[in-house]
């Protein structure tokens, strides 16, 4: 396991399609438990194999106390709509809203190579969609409808920090 050096915009790798894993095997493995050290280490909730540099159709988000790993997910369905915050550890100093569906619904593969059905909804489902986007070379820069100033964030913090 290691912490791999996050790649950041306007990478190549970053908008190019990534490839499907073929085989799981123990670089498949090694890739995700490094993609899980580089994430905790940058304090993303999610991180896909394109920002470390890698041409590969994987990626993990933090799914609360679990870790979602997904290898060639594919989006089986989305519904509604919702406008958030949103920031990629490729941009680091970009945050700005989002549109981005409520709900989704992937199928994936697993380290075993198992292949799962997994539904999210809220911000769960707008985590596995950004990571999914960078699979597809769809950055997030070209969906935000809006950037945010530092001084809005500070704002926000500030207001979570009271709650």
């Amino acid at each position: 396991m290691a912490i791999r050096e996050v790649v950041k915009a306007p990478a190549k790798v970053l908008s190019s399609k990534t490839r499907e894993v073929e085989v799981i095997d123990e670089n498949i493995i090694a890739l995700l438990d490094d993609l899980y050290d580089t994430m905790v280490e940058h304090d993303g909730v999610g991180i896909a194999a394109p920002q470390v540099n890698v041409d590969l159709r994987v990626a993990i988000v933090e799914l609360g106390e679990d870790i979602l790993e997904m290898i060639n997910p594919v989006v089986i369905e989305t519904r509604g709509e919702v406008e958030d915050i949103e920031g990629c550890l490729s941009f680091p100093d970009l945050f700005g809203l989002v549109k981005r569906p409520t709900y989704v619904k992937i199928e994936a593969a697993d380290r075993e190579g198992q292949i799962y059905e997994l539904e999210a909804e809220d911000f769960e489902a707008r985590c596995i969609l950004h990571e999914i986007d960078h699979l597809d070379g769809v950055l997030f820069d070209s969906k935000i409808t809006r950037v945010l100033t530092q001084e809005e964030l500070d704002e926000l913090y500030a207001d979570v920090e009271e709650e």
